[in-house]
């Protein structure tokens, strides 16, 4: 069986990460300097990206079910949360000339918790007998 909830997060993220993405590119043109449209878009990316590996995770769940994959699952969701949330907030706090402060230290967390992620995945599936 595969891993429904990684299936559904990494469906609900990936059209997310294109309404984002889309709203980045279009709406925030006109608001956002350059610069900090790039560290938006980069969180959309980002997002897209591990929307993929919970997809993949999902699926490989079916030949490998072991618990790292369930934990890479969560690894990925929060990890997307930190730091591609952190990413969309960013932008906004600097534009307005306000020190990014917690939203600063959470984006380096959501990427440790991603690669976290892609580590549990591969235990899981080495792992698995």
């Amino acid at each position: 069986m595969m891993y429904r909830k990684a299936l559904i997060a990494g469906a609900i993220f990936a059209a997310l990460a294109v309404i984002t993405g889309a709203f980045g590119a279009h709406a925030l043109k006109a608001v956002l300097p350059e610069q900090q449209l790039l560290v938006f878009e980069t969180g959309a990316r980002y997002q897209f990206y591990h929307s993929f590996a919970l997809l993949i995770t999902g699926i490989a769940y079916f030949s490998f079910p072991h618990k790292y994959l369930k934990i890479a699952t969560n690894l990925f969701i929060i990890g997307i949360l930190f730091f591609s949330g952190s990413l969309y907030v960013l932008p906004f706090l600097v534009n307005a000339g306000i020190k990014p402060g917690l939203a600063g230290i959470i984006t380096p967390i959501g990427g440790l918790l991603l690669i976290a992620g892609w580590i549990s995945l591969l235990a899981g599936i080495i792992r698995n007998k």
